[in-house]
């Protein structure tokens, strides 16, 4: 079985968000099972293609409208990430410093639809030539949901209508949005079929992919039934199209995030060695912060903005701190520029109590995960969440609210098997009772400690979620 997976970002060549983490990951395990699984993605001119050897290994020719543009598609060829990686290479399109932001402006990119359609066109134009083509065509998010449309809608590629396609939704808030006019860059489309581009007057990448592609994926079942409910305008042809769709949750590189042999954390541990293992971790953490390492420490690790409910935070911790609740809370992110104001405010105000890193830091998150109590994630929208699962491999318990691929992940401990703690509003007094609850839990050193163990002992791998899509690719090629 051949698999080839088309996605703008993969880390880490390339990463904006979980996007990434999956592209970069399913792959290499996707191989594990048995799937040769390739990824096409955009040649950036970023920090890791520049320190990489690549080889072209074709160049062609195609259309954006009228506009013919040059291609070419180099390979990695270390297969340093497990799997064989392609870059189209699209001069004056692709090869900028950004993926989807101009650094030069903190804007999107004018172009972005051209970019978009010049990349999918490329990667399609590239396979035809292949004298054996792909057993499945996997593509990531509106970025790529036009490949399913054009593989059913264009004469052009009709020779891959029997190649069954999948489009997996990790965020159905962005669904590309553009003119109707900008049809006019792609290639010849049926006319019986054009009406599959357009949602609302408008052509909707998200929906054209939706419509064609011979299955729907998304990243958590729950956000699967999420979607049928809220997607920005397309719940109606979610629900409609629900028998061809199915939620899978990801999983995180266990490889990467062990405690067992973590290169960035100050204590290695296992599931049996984590009271002390974590301890130590905490005392360096608590060290770095003038944290009290005797009382519960509470970590936010992520971007700061409402989508994550980081606007919840500055409130919570205020009413934690001002009724008298003991406890530490850790903040690593950036975001929303009022936010990072109103933190700097709090580091002056609660000192010894609070703080935070206002950056992104590999190695501090790490250490965070090791040496913490509890993670927060008051998300407004999570689609599946990674963080809750680093979290809990590391014996820190997630602190979550009831949405999406955290309430798949994260059963609260009340429950039978129980290791977490969730709240289902998102509102100041569910998210303060979820603390009062963890204090609770922190005062009971035996029952901190089984919830730890628990946490644990859970497997979020990427082999089970792999085989689920092997599982899946195969049921398709049983129905070409």
């Amino acid at each position: 079985m051949h698999v080839v997976h088309i996605s703008f970002e993969c880390y880490p060549v390339a990463k904006a968000g979980g996007l990434a983490d999956v592209v970069g990951s399913l792959p290499k395990y996707l191989q594990q099972v048995g799937a040769e699984s390739w990824v096409i993605m955009p040649h950036f001119d970023i920090e890791w293609v520049r320190n990489h050897q690549l080889e072209t290994v074709h160049e062609g020719y195609a259309r954006l409208g009228e506009e013919r543009f040059g291609y070419k598609i180099k390979r990695e060829y270390s297969d340093i990430l497990g799997f064989p990686l392609y870059l189209v290479d699209v001069p004056g399109k692709l090869d900028r410093p950004g993926i989807y932001i101009d650094p030069n402006s903190d804007y999107p990119y004018w172009d972005e639809y051209e970019r978009f359609a010049s990349f999918q066109i490329a990667a399609l134009d590239w396979m035809k030539s292949f004298s054996k083509k792909p057993d499945i065509i996997h593509c990531h998010d509106h970025h790529t949901a036009l490949i399913p449309f054009m593989m059913t809608a264009s004469p052009v590629y009709h020779e891959f209508r029997s190649i069954p396609s999948v489009l997996t939704i990790h965020n159905g808030n962005y669904q590309g949005w553009y003119d109707p006019g900008k049809k006019a860059l792609l290639p010849k489309i049926e006319p019986e079929r054009e009406g599959m581009m357009y949602w609302n007057g408008r052509l909707n990448a998200l929906s054209a992919g939706i419509r064609t592609a011979w299955r729907i994926t998304t990243v958590s079942q729950s956000y699967l039934q999420e979607l049928q409910q809220s997607c920005k305008g397309l719940e109606s042809l979610l629900s409609f199209e629900k028998d061809k769709s199915l939620g899978i949750i990801n999983g995180i590189d266990t490889q990467v995030w062990d405690p067992q042999t973590d290169p960035l954390i100050i204590s290695n541990y296992d599931s049996e060695t984590f009271p002390e293992g974590k301890q130590k971790n905490k005392k360096w953490l608590c060290g770095q912060f003038d944290f009290d390492p005797e009382l519960p420490l509470f970590v936010f690790i992520g971007r700061l903005v409402d989508e994550k409910g980081a606007d919840l935070l500055p409130d919570l911790i205020v009413r934690f701190l001002e009724t008298g609740l003991k406890g530490n809370f850790l903040i690593l992110g950036t975001g929303e520029p009022w936010l990072h104001q109103r933190i700097e405010q709090m580091k002056d105000q609660y000192v010894a109590f609070f703080n935070a890193s206002l950056s992104y830091n590999e190695q501090l998150a790490h250490r965070m995960y090791a040496g913490s109590d509890f993670l927060l994630m008051p998300s407004r929208v999570e689609p599946c969440g990674l963080n809750q699962m680093y979290s809990l491999r590391y014996g820190t318990i997630p602190i979550v609210r009831s949405v999406g691929g955290l309430k798949d992940s994260v059963t609260d401990y009340s429950e039978p098997g129980g290791y977490g703690i969730r709240f289902d509003q998102f509102n100041l007094d569910d998210a303060y009772i979820a603390l009062q609850r963890a204090v609770s839990v922190f005062a009971d050193k035996h029952l901190m400690q089984e919830l730890q163990k628990k946490a644990m002992s859970r497997d979020f791998s990427w082999y089970s979620s792999a085989e689920k899509y092997h599982n899946m690719y195969q049921s398709l090629i049983k129905e070409k």
